[in-house]
């Protein structure tokens, strides 16, 4: 049973969560600024929280880089930062509770395995195989139908495996599928009440052998343990917040508001990217600008 914070004094509570993976840019700027507005307005607490749960690409170069940038640009937080790979902890139970009622399988095929069967797929059938809201396809799923005995076998056999949600089950464990309030927009414009639509991304990955969680389900677990009312986010996560919901009514965590914001876009309309170093905030600094040059940048006032 996950024990999640409450809000102090029934305050909002919104929170930032980059990853120290590389230099943050102005589509990080626009998000932790308007998260930090957002809560200022609504006299709530500001938390900042530290996405490292991949353990390789994350080092303290990265986040010491990244405070340093958030320092500049003037976002401020209300309490210690919240650091994912110190809590493996915290997921690894909340995976333990869905293996026991026999929603997450573990699934063995690996990425060339999975996309050479779902070629077979489609050349036998003439059909296209069906994608997610990413593009990405949908794993073919064979091993949901392991019985329990087959699949404490493959989890403790040390064998590379993930550990995937078995969609179908969770919502008939549910009953429907659950709804949230949106107060930004989606990428079609979508607002007020949002019927999630988990089937859209299949059985997600909630963990691997070697890594306790997805980012869908440390971010649903540091959220409740965390106590945020508010999460405040780009809206290229807009779908991804079906699963989220999933995940909460599962475990029966409250619901948050979400507010899906727009995006820092380049001259192409592509999404900015930390792996091209795409306007980083760190290279802006040293060609000259100050915190109002991001400010004006990234359209915020400068008040």
């Amino acid at each position: 049973m996950i024990e999640a914070g409450r809000p102090e004094n029934g305050k909002p509570v919104f929170r930032f969560a980059p990853s120290p993976n590389g230099l943050l840019h102005l589509g990080h700027a626009f998000s932790a600024l308007l998260n930090l507005a957002l809560a200022r307005a609504a006299g709530g607490r500001m938390l900042l929280r530290i996405e490292d749960i991949d353990t390789q690409r994350c080092t303290p170069a990265h986040e010491k880089r990244m405070l340093e940038d958030l320092e500049w640009i003037g976002f401020e937080w209300d309490a210690p930062p919240r650091r994912q790979s110190e809590h493996f902890d915290d997921y690894r139970a909340a995976l333990d509770d869905l293996l026991a009622e026999g929603l997450v399988y573990p699934a063995t095929l690996s990425r060339g395995e999975a996309r050479r069967r779902i070629a077979r797929a489609e050349a036998e059938t003439g059909a296209d195989w069906p994608r997610d809201p990413d593009g990405a396809p949908l794993y073919p799923g064979e091993e949901r139908l392991l019985s329990s005995d087959e699949r404490d076998a493959i989890l403790s056999s040390g064998c590379d495996h993930a550990l995937r949600l078995d969609m179908s089950a969770a919502r008939a464990s549910l009953g429907s599928d659950p709804h949230w309030r949106e107060e930004g927009a989606g990428p079609d414009g979508q607002a007020g009440d949002i019927a999630a639509r988990p089937v859209d991304w299949g059985d997600v990955v909630l963990g691997r052998k070697d890594i306790p969680a997805s980012y869908h389900l440390a971010c649903v677990i540091d959220d409740a343990l965390q106590g945020v009312t508010h999460v405040v986010r780009g809206r290229d996560l807009f779908h991804a917040t079906s699963v989220h919901r999933v995940l909460q009514e599962l475990f029966s965590l409250a619901e948050p508001v979400y507010f899906h914001h727009d995006l820092i876009v380049d001259e192409y309309g592509a999404k900015l990217s930390k792996s091209r170093g795409d306007t980083a905030l760190r290279e802006l600094r040293a060609a000259g600008a100050r915190p109002d040059d991001i400010r004006r940048m990234i359209g915020l006032s400068t008040d």
